[in-house]
C-alpha cells in the first residue's frame, strides 16, 4: 500500500479581524505520495500561499487534520516542527531569500548550521549540492554578482543540502525571465525524475504548473480540481 508523505483532511484556515472572519482555506482534502511532483495552482487570493504555510509547518490550521510522514501535526512540539522544517523540508521562494554580501558556498551551508551534522562535513555537502544545480564555478560569488536564474539555483542548492524528503517551491519562476524560468523548472523535473524528491510547486502560471505531474487547482480556499497532467511541459532534450 502507498504511504503518503502528506495527508490532509478537511483542512481550514480562518483569519479573524474583529467580528469579521476570512476563510483563507476552506476544507481541503488530499494526499501526496512520496516522489510525486504536484503543482498547487490558483489565482491571487485562492489560498495557495496559506496552504503552503500550513504544509510547511509555517502556520497552524484552524480546523482539520494534517499528517506529515504519518505523524499528526498536533503531536509535534514547536522544537520538533523547527527540526522537521530544517532537515526534512526544503524551501525555495520567489524572492530567493539569499544572504547579501555572503558567498554562494556560505549561503548554501546555512541549513547545516542548525543541523546535528559535523562541521567538518559542511563544505563537501554544500559543494555537492551546488554542483547538482550547475554552479560550481560560482562558489565564491556573492548574490549581487549573480543573475536572477543563478540566484534561484543557489536557493535550490540550499534547499537540497540536507537531502530533504519534500521540497516546497513558492512561485520559483516569478522573478525570472522565461528562459531562466524554464531552466529552473528543468532542475525541478530532474530532481524529481532522478533523485525522486517529492516536489510541491505553488504557482499561478499554467505553463509553470504543467511541468508537474499533477495539478491541484484552488479557488476561494477550496479545491476546484485535482488532475493528472497529460501533456507536461519539458524544455530540455536531455529530460525527455
Amino acid at each position: 500500500m502507498p504511504n503518503p508523505i502528506i495527508q490532509i483532511k478537511n483542512l481550514k484556515k480562518i483569519y479573524a479581524s474583529g467580528d469579521a472572519e476570512t476563510k483563507a482555506l476552506d476544507g481541503a482534502t488530499f494526499d501526496i505520495e512520496k516522489g510525486e511532483f504536484v503543482a498547487i495552482m490558483g489565482p491571487s487570493g485562492s489560498g495557495k500561499s496559506t496552504l503552503l504555510h500550513l504544509l510547511g509547518f509555517l502556520d497552524n490550521p484552524t480546523f482539520g487534520k494534517y499528517k506529515f510522514e504519518g505523524k499528526d501535526i498536533e503531536s509535534y512540539t514547536e522544537d520538533e516542527k523547527a527540526m522537521v522544517r530544517n532537515e526534512r523540508m526544503g524551501f525555495v521562494f520567489q524572492a530567493f531569500n539569499l544572504l547579501p554580501r555572503t558567498s554562494v558556498l556560505e549561503n548554501v551551508k546555512l541549513p547545516l548550521f542548525y543541523s546535528k551534522i559535523k562541521e567538518s562535513l559542511w563544505n563537501d555537502m554544500a559543494k555537492k549540492s551546488i554542483e547538482s544545480v550547475g554552479l560550481t564555478h560560482r562558489l565564491s560569488h556573492e548574490p549581487s554578482q549573480l543573475s536572477g536564474g543563478e540566484k534561484q539555483r543557489v536557493a535550490i542548492a540550499r534547499a537540497l543540502v540536507l537531502n530533504p524528503n519534500v521540497i516546497f517551491a513558492d512561485e520559483p519562476t516569478g522573478n525570472l525571465d522565461s528562459k531562466s524560468g524554464k531552466s529552473i523548472m528543468d532542475i525541478f523535473i530532474k530532481l524529481n525524475n532522478e533523485n525522486k524528491h517529492t516536489i510541491i510547486l505553488i504557482t499561478h502560471e499554467t505553463n509553470t504548473a504543467q511541468h508537474a505531474k499533477r495539478i491541484i487547482m484552488l479557488r476561494d480556499g477550496q479545491i476546484e480540481s485535482d488532475t493528472i497532467v497529460k501533456h507536461r511541459q519539458i524544455n530540455s532534450e536531455f529530460l525527455k
